[in-house]
């Protein structure tokens, strides 16, 4: 482990970025240039007391989700996040973990999204972030693990799953998700995440392997759907998604005409998400770092 290089590259890194470049609001003027360590922290999901001490050469080694929680909170780019995993002592990332990786242009355009659910996707379907609107609306998916982690693999394996979707639209879901994989698949090759995906599923759901046969291959750019909440019932809503070049992760937006039902129950979500994350952060403190 490289103290003093990893110090420095932290410092420099937090001095180089401004609030809003990590949708934080401006406020005050500001004595010093770019973030304040308390930011930093708060956006990694780790103490002020331990970011400071990283910069000052004086923390202990950071874990490997300390490291990539850092990563998203300073927006490195894969170089960057594979320097800092070096500095800090560990092995970069392997391409499977890379994939927890969020794009820092997604990220950008996710900071600035408060008012409507978002989250960013990766091609396997797995939640790598989410804004306090999506979780008001999808709950937090940031405990699973494993293949639970995909959304594909819950839908096909847990019924729980399904709730979020009226009965009528579950067999369109089904083939979207299916379909999606495919696309995946496809671009990933047969001995990718998405194959040993792909292979455990077949196992596991027999209606995944019939859908599976069909060779269906879809990428959604656009859609409309119904949306079940356990509080504020049917909620319609448009989603659109935003790709990262390389088609390996997606921003999902989901928005609803203004004065529509859809629209009023979005407004009342953001109050919901609000007053559930004050009564988490009374009951619980400062939640400790997590890989997303």
């Amino acid at each position: 482990m490289d103290r003093s290089a990893l110090a420095d590259f932290l410092r420099r890194r937090r001095e180089s970025l401004l609030p809003e470049d990590v949708g934080l609001p401006e406020g005050a003027r500001r004595r010093a240039p770019g973030l304040r360590r308390e930011e930093v922290a708060s956006l990694a999901v780790i103490s002020t007391d331990y970011y400071t001490r990283l910069e000052q050469q004086r923390g202990p080694q950071p874990s490997e989700q300390v490291l990539a929680s850092l990563a998203r909170a300073l927006r490195l780019t894969g170089s960057e996040r594979d320097y800092l995993f070096r500095m800090a002592g560990r092995n970069a990332p392997s391409p499977v973990a890379v994939a927890g990786h969020v794009a820092p242009a997604l990220v950008r355009v996710l900071d600035r999204l408060s008012d409507t659910p978002a989250l960013i996707l990766s091609n396997l379907g797995e939640t790598l972030l989410q804004n306090k609107m999506a979780e008001a609306l999808f709950g937090d998916t940031s405990g699973y693990a494993g293949a639970a982690r995909s959304e594909i693999y819950r839908w096909f394996t847990d019924p729980d799953a399904r709730l979020r979707y009226p009965e009528d639209d579950r067999d369109r879901q089904s083939r979207a998700q299916v379909a999606n994989l495919r696309a995946a698949y496809g671009a990933m090759g047969a001995n990718s995440p998405a194959g040993v995906l792909v292979r455990k599923l077949q196992k596991e759901s027999p209606e995944f392997a019939e859908l599976w046969g069909r060779h269906e291959v879809a990428q959604r750019f656009a859609d409309h759907k119904t949306l079940i909440h356990p509080e504020l019932g049917p909620i319609e809503v448009d989603c659109q998604v935003l790709f990262t070049e390389d088609q390996s992760q997606a921003l999902l937006v989901l928005t609803a005409p203004p004065h529509s039902d859809g629209y009023e129950k979005l407004q009342l979500l953001a109050v919901l998400g609000q007053e559930r994350f004050a009564a988490e952060e009374n009951s619980q403190g400062r939640p400790e770092p997590r890989a997303l």
